[in-house]
């Protein structure tokens, strides 16, 4: 086999197992852990009918998602109609391409794509999520998903400058724009939120601690705000809006918005995972070299890292109450835009200090 048939081969194999053996799945049970984790919240018993425990709640719903009815109103425009939910889905699924969530399994690296301008990449391919959801609230032809669309188009304007200027410190630091690089530069001194780690005597490595928590707490607020999850879910505010932009959806459609929604919680996570909590490593855990059972082990501490970061999604929707729309705009540029475009330069300023 050619080195370029070998490429395209293992590629095709890392995108069916990525997509179809772990992201679908983990959208599945992300809903039935948010039903149950809410329940936990609520004081309630959540899905327990299904399978012990409720444990196929997921394919049933999946079932009934296939075979419900698929209603297209009279009054939208068909040919957006359609399309909107493809594009709020692909763009959530097209960004795990370039993080890297294992080290290697027989030698090949668990990384779809790994290209030099990687986090580039992951907000260029997410950017375009938004279009899905304006599309869709256009193509309704009605007032209330109209009024969602607005809404998620000037939020994500709004925290996607936060989204970039937070990681800008990240990448003074490590020297270069692939993700690899970000998780092999942690390997070697300590993930973001610890960069003392291993030098604690340093001064300037507990320094470097202040802008990266800084970094940190904007990312993942933000990330929050484009994902449209609490307490930023105001283009679908059921309270103000019935549903937001998919109000006049119903049955596969409304799950592709469904599927890109968790799908885009799961890539957040797993994109905070790498820049500030090490990737796949995990100290004293050996890499894919020294065998594949540490590949396998890599990956699962990967996706246990994404699984508890879903968690903290989950439970910060059920603890905190939604903003109103002029907090949330507020928040976005008079405090979260200032505070990573300082971080930046505070950032420079600890990276120019001897021993840094």
């Amino acid at each position: 086999m050619s080195p370029i048939t070998f490429l395209i081969f293992t590629s095709l194999l890392k995108i069916i197992a990525i997509v179809f053996l772990v992201i679908l799945p983990m959208v599945s049970y992300a809903v039935y852990a948010e039903r149950r984790v809410s329940a936990l919240i609520q004081d309630r018993l959540g899905p327990n009918r299904v399978g012990p425990a409720g444990l196929f709640q997921p394919i049933a719903d999946a079932a009934k998602f296939l075979l419900k009815e698929d209603l297209t109103p009279a009054h939208v425009n068909k040919f957006y109609y359609w399309l909107a939910p493809c594009l709020a889905m692909v763009p959530a699924i097209t960004t795990i391409a370039v993080v890297p969530f294992g080290s290697t399994l027989f030698g090949i690296p668990m990384v779809i794509a790994d290209i030099n301008v990687g986090v580039l990449f992951v907000f260029a391919i997410a950017s375009l999520g938004v279009y899905g959801i304006v599309i869709a609230g256009w193509a309704s032809n009605s007032k209330y998903p109209f009024l969602g669309g607005v809404r998620s188009g000037s939020q994500m304007i709004s925290y996607e400058l936060s989204l970039g200027l937070a990681v800008i410190p990240i990448f003074l630091l490590v020297g270069n724009l692939r993700l690899t690089g970000v998780v092999q530069y942690q390997i070697d001194h300590g993930w973001m939120l610890f960069p003392f780690a291993g030098d604690w005597l340093n001064p300037v490595k507990w320094l470097l601690a202040v802008p990266l928590w800084i970094s940190f707490i904007v990312f993942a607020i933000a990330i929050f705000a484009e994902t449209n999850r609490l307490p930023f879910d105001l283009p679908e505010a059921e309270t103000e809006l019935v549903g937001g932009y998919h109000t006049e959806y119903s049955s596969m459609k409304f799950a592709l918005f469904f599927l890109g929604e968790y799908a885009a919680m799961i890539t957040g996570s797993a994109i905070i995972v790498t820049l500030f909590l090490g990737g796949w490593h995990f100290p004293g855990i050996p890499d894919g070299s020294r065998g594949w059972i540490f590949g396998l082990i890599n990956i699962a501490v990967f996706f246990a890292k994404v699984a508890a970061l879903l968690f903290v999604f989950i439970w910060v929707r059920f603890t905190l109450p939604r903003f109103r729309y002029d907090q949330l705009m507020r928040l976005g540029w008079v405090f979260f835009f200032e505070i990573a475009l300082g971080n930046i330069f505070l950032m420079a300023g600890i990276i120019s200090l001897p021993n840094a």
